[in-house]
């Protein structure tokens, strides 16, 4: 890697690896302006926002030039303000700007760089047509009226997830961002993970947005609200209000829960208690019929549609279990029907999630019973960081107040669901009959807990070293796959999630890139450090549930079969 010394406006910059100057440049604590740039995904150098100028004149973009020693730039000066300024305005010209009703208004990059740039006219009149908005995915919503052609979504769909649903189509004046054939979404192979929203700069990709159905629900008397608030969520939650990422706020969600109406609030991390001990029970008694193998874990629905999708002849080595949301919704289900019965209110679910693809599973026939959903809505992190504010509520300065029981107590592998590895590990502490202190610290450091796309590890159960691998990021799945069919590698149990980091790193969330992911990660480990009961199997109401109201009913109601096509 290159090592040297660079001069920007002037100060002396150490590099050392970085691959371009604009990695540099934010060294030296300069914020560059970009749209099309981000260090995990190739560089695509559409925008040209984060141009820079040599001691020649010679202008080019940092995010495309590699760093060399002696070399000097300058960042801000007339000519390049200029262009930058000319940039944004000609983006602004070609642009829906219903900015305050944008679902992206306050977020919205250009939105920020036009203010922070002083573009306050406009001086080219918007002769693009106007384009239909697509709202047939049960997750995101695309109106290419709002795309800067940035690419960002682009290459997040290819790059990170593999899948290619999104392109570039037509040229020049006409050129957009499109599935092939300007097919809608939901008649593309997409899986709802929602990455392509995540990284949009713009409101031409965001999740859908659901807040007034639950506004509706929280405001109807004859309804009974129950959340149910899953792991990833609490460790992400707090940087919408100032607080560093990774900070527990759970027990401040719940407060803000119940004032803004909320009958009952619970963990979703009990649900993942019981599918954990679901997903064990599964596993050895598929190591005791031989197979079949590799066991595939079921908790991340747009892994699930991948395989639909793409190699159905996969379903059979995917877990029955349902994912802890669904096993959750499932037994409130069953339980609060002696309720309705007794005060006559109908109860409303709605799960908090980091996942915009759990709005997609939630919508599953496979999760509706007598015409109803088993989870009425879902709401992403970012929904209801909208709904806390929309209150008004002081989110920093709230007491907080612990989940409702009996459905409030869960355990450190619960709590470790929403980071990439941590399925696997929560399998393995139940699986293993030693749950020492020496065991659980053997699995720990067994590199289950890398953050490598794809990490391998054996760690020994019963009589035999199991091969457990965990895989985050949809490319990497299917590289994953590919190698498991030659027969390059051989697993028993594989981790599959979706999105990078994990859960953590949910399309719902508020966007990080990697360094706040395991920072978020850092915190869900955190909280299992702080547990009392570091595996599943122990927990009392967990046990007390399968063994008492659920004996005899648990494959029915707590686990599903999967067909292709679906």
């Amino acid at each position: 890697m290159a090592k040297g010394i660079m001069y920007v406006d002037g100060q002396r910059v150490a590099f050392d690896g970085e691959k371009n100057v604009l990695a540099v440049i934010r060294k030296a604590g300069i914020d560059m302006p970009t749209f099309c740039y981000y260090s995990e995904l190739s560089v695509y150098g559409a925008c040209r926002m984060c141009v820079v100028e040599d001691e020649r004149g010679k202008i080019d973009t940092s995010c495309s030039m590699e760093p060399k020693d002696g070399m000097h730039i300058r960042t801000n000066t007339a000519r390049l303000l200029k262009y930058r300024r000319n940039i944004l305005e000609l983006l602004l010209a070609s642009h829906c700007r219903d900015c305050t009703t944008c679902e992206m208004s306050g977020d919205c990059r250009l939105q920020k760089l036009a203010l922070q740039f002083g573009v306050r006219n406009i001086r080219f009149a918007d002769t693009r047509p106007t384009y239909e908005k697509d709202t047939s995915s049960p997750a995101i919503v695309h109106d290419p009226n709002k795309c800067i052609l940035c690419g960002d979504c682009v290459r997040m769909c290819e790059e990170m997830q593999g899948m290619g649903i999104l392109d570039f189509a037509l040229r020049g004046s006409e050129l957009q961002v499109t599935p092939a054939f300007n097919k809608k979404l939901s008649e593309t192979k997409c899986v709802s993970c929602g990455q392509c929203a995540a990284a949009c700069p713009t409101g031409a990709i965001t999740v859908k947005n659901e807040i007034g159905k639950a506004w509706d629900a929280l405001n109807d008397p004859q309804k009974r609200v129950v959340f149910q608030v899953a792991p990833a969520v609490r460790v992400a939650l707090g940087e919408a209000f100032g607080l560093p990422a990774g900070t527990n706020m759970l027990n401040q969600l719940v407060s803000a829960l119940k004032m803004m109406g909320a009958d009952e609030v619970y963990d979703t991390n009990f649900g993942a208690d019981l599918t954990v001990i679901e997903e064990t029970h599964e596993f050895l008694e598929r190591l005791e019929k031989g197979g079949p193998f590799p066991m595939f874990t079921s908790c991340c629905p747009a892994w699930v549609k991948y395989v639909e999708n793409e190699d159905p002849k996969y379903l059979r080595n995917i877990s029955s279990c349902k994912s802890p949301m669904q096993m959750f919704s499932a037994v409130l289900r069953d339980q609060y029907k002696k309720k309705g019965a007794a005060d006559g209110r109908t109860t409303y679910h709605i799960a908090v999630m980091p996942c915009t693809a759990k709005k997609m599973e939630a919508a599953r026939p496979e999760f509706q019973h007598d015409g109803k959903p088993d989870v009425d809505l879902v709401l992403t992190t970012r929904e209801i960081i909208t709904m806390i504010k929309e209150s008004g509520i002081r989110f920093k300065e709230l007491d907080g107040e612990a989940p409702d029981l009996p459905y409030g107590m869960a355990t450190g592998a619960a709590a470790i669901f929403g980071t990439t590895g941590g399925v696997a590990e929560a399998v393995a502490r139940c699986a293993m009959a030693d749950k020492s202190h020496n065991t659980l610290r053997t699995i720990e450091f067994s590199g289950i807990r890398d953050y490598d796309s794809v990490r391998a590890v054996t760690l020994p159960i019963g009589d035999r070293d199991v091969q457990i691998a965990v895989v985050h990021g949809l490319v990497n799945a299917r590289k994953l796959l590919a190698d498991i069919e030659a027969g390059k590698v051989y697993f028993d149990l594989v981790e599959v999630m979706s999105c990078q980091g994990g859960c953590v790193g949910g399309a719902g969330q508020p966007f990080g890139l990697t360094n706040r992911k395991q920072k978020r990660t850092a915190g869900l480990y955190a909280t299992d450090r702080a547990s009392m009961i570091k595996s599943s199997d122990y927990n009392p109401l967990a046990r007390e549930l399968l063994e008492g109201e659920l004996k005899g009913r648990a494959h029915e109601l707590l686990h599903v079969h999967y067909k292709a096509g679906k």
